[in-house]
């Protein structure tokens, strides 16, 4: 608190404001909007502001479509305001800090600053990474509380209970996801192309099953209130049938809010009905994201609509793993599988480059225990092959998320795909480190400086990962005993595929954000 206190009192200061002027009346309602551009798509953002004063200080909410955060630590001085957001299901995660002008009966507001939570030490204190965009924001009443409009309003839900496992993904989900290379431009053709690259390239015979349709295929509801497809997918199960008629699966997407995070159709009071949907078309995956869900339920009942969908896809008779997407939130690996997840994402977006991959990989350490047969921690889908990172880069990549028993879920262009990339990607020695049927989760056993070193115990031998974080090749060496390991009758280089000569210790040069990745027997 003092510290978000003490930096809205200098900006204050920079901005060279008076101490002890009179507040100016900002409490009530306040809309504005922006436009935002990701990519090739153009957003238009409206969100509601609710300040409620006391004195010079004051707190509140901001809402959007997609989300709802707690305003905190406002401060006013003059006709300038300085006050922070925080999301309300994760006490410690980033704060935003903003500050803003009042000019009659307009107030402009701006993002300034992001404090990153604890495990995330390259962000702290970093600014927008956008330009910062200023929203011009209208009073529009003088309410001081949060009323939701009657469509966000629902009944109590179930008390949560802890479900028993669905007996699903025994070994981390392997496959695809449209998402993070086509985004918005998914389509049924693309679909089926991704199903018949995943045959010829070899993935299918490495082990990859799934293909999954991301955000964006939802249309509206029906009379009945049935949920359709858009026009991009004329008919979802002969989609299904056709990767069905591959030896794959298929995978959809959805929220429990009434919004998906790109602004399509949730499904929100339509549980049971989308869950007997999916299962007629012959779905074999969910992905739940928890996008507007904030909305419209609060802290304490994420579990249970998380459980909701969970009850409603088992009601269907059909076998649908299960995918909880809600950012590690409230230590959602302490419920998520008693909640009836098969996976839960323990982090934000992955982005294609180094530095977003090595914060999420090498920040999983310590969930370990979370992990095992049919639940298991999910820090994001693969960037392997989208053109961010080098090959050395990607194969820490896989390296590190087969070493976490991660789900491997491809996200680049199957059907553009390098052999570099497929040689990665289907490279069966790093897959079954991954698959290993014991299921435990790898740990940091070692660590100096910029390299670090890995350790994940398999049903026959260890995996053990060298990982160079540094810009300069490495000279890296392990001694067994060191990391609990007996010394070792073989040892084989995964990406080489060579043998090395087994000793009590072994030196190793690790390339530039490389990594050596052993199996010791």
């Amino acid at each position: 608190m003092a510290q978000r206190n003490w930096f809205a009192l200098c900006l204050a200061i920079l901005l060279g404001i008076p101490a002890g002027l009179a507040a100016q009346q900002i409490a009530g309602t306040w809309k504005g909007e922006q436009t935002l551009h990701r990519g090739t798509q153009t957003i238009n953002l409206e969100s509601t502001y609710i300040f409620k004063v006391d004195g010079n200080n004051f707190t509140g909410l901001l809402i959007n479509r997609s989300d709802r955060r707690d305003i905190v630590d406002g401060v006013i001085a003059g006709n300038d305001i300085t006050f922070s957001t925080r999301n309300p299901f994760v006490p410690d995660a980033a704060l935003q800090n903003f500050k803003g002008t009042l000019d009659g009966d307009k107030l402009t507001v701006v993002v300034v600053q992001t404090i990153a939570p604890p495990g995330y030490p390259d962000a702290v204190g970093r600014g927008p990474r956008r330009p910062p965009v200023p929203v011009e924001l209208h009073r529009i009443s003088s309410d001081t509380v949060y009323h939701a409009p009657p469509e966000l309003q629902h009944s109590p839900l179930a008390p949560f209970v802890t479900l028993p496992p669905n007996g699903l993904a025994l070994t981390p989900p392997m496959g695809w996801n449209s998402w993070n290379k086509f985004r918005a431009l998914v389509d049924d053709k693309g679909v089926r192309a991704a199903a018949d690259a995943m045959v010829s390239s070899g993935m299918k015979a490495a082990g990859y099953v799934y293909v999954n349709i991301d955000d964006t295929w939802e249309g509206t509801r029906d009379a009945q209130g049935n949920i359709q497809a858009n026009s991009k997918f004329p008919d979802m199960k002969a989609l299904a049938a056709y990767v069905h008629s591959r030896g794959l699966k298929l995978g959809i997407y959805s929220s429990p809010g009434p919004k998906t995070c790109a602004g399509y159709e949730g499904s929100f009071g339509h549980e049971e009905q989308d869950a007997r949907t999916y299962a007629a078309w012959g779905i074999d995956y969910l992905k739940y994201d928890w996008c507007s869900a904030g909305l419209v339920y609060s802290a304490d009942e994420m579990k249970p609509a998380y459980e909701k969908m969970a009850l409603a896809l088992r009601a269907t008779g059909r076998p649908i793993v299960f995918s909880l997407c809600q950012y590690g939130d409230l230590d959602v690996g302490s419920w998520g599988f008693a909640a009836g997840g098969n996976l839960w994402r323990t982090t934000g977006d992955i982005s294609d480059n180094y530095a977003s991959m090595t914060r999420i990989g090498f920040g999983q350490n310590g969930r370990e225990g979370a992990a095992g047969p049919g639940h298991w921690n999910d820090p994001d889908m693969l960037e392997v092959g989208n053109g961010g990172m080098n090959d050395d880069e990607y194969r820490t990549h896989f390296s590190l998320w087969s070493l976490l028993a991660a789900p491997l879920l491809a996200g680049n262009d199957l059907s553009a795909m390098k052999p570099d990339i497929r040689d990665i990607l289907t490279n069966r020695a790093v897959i079954a480190v991954d698959q290993d049927k014991l299921g435990r989760q790898g740990t940091r056993v070692a660590q100096s400086g910029d390299t670090e070193i890995w350790l994940r115990h398999l049903a026959s031998g260890n995996a053990v990962g060298l990982f160079n974080r540094s810009e300069q090749p490495q000279s890296m060496s392990v001694r067994w005993s060191d990391i609990g390991v007996a010394r070792p009758r073989h040892i084989l280089d995964l990406w080489s595929n060579k043998s090395v000569p087994p000793a009590d210790s072994m030196t190793v040069t690790v390339a530039p954000h490389g990594v050596v990745l052993v199996r010791v027997n």
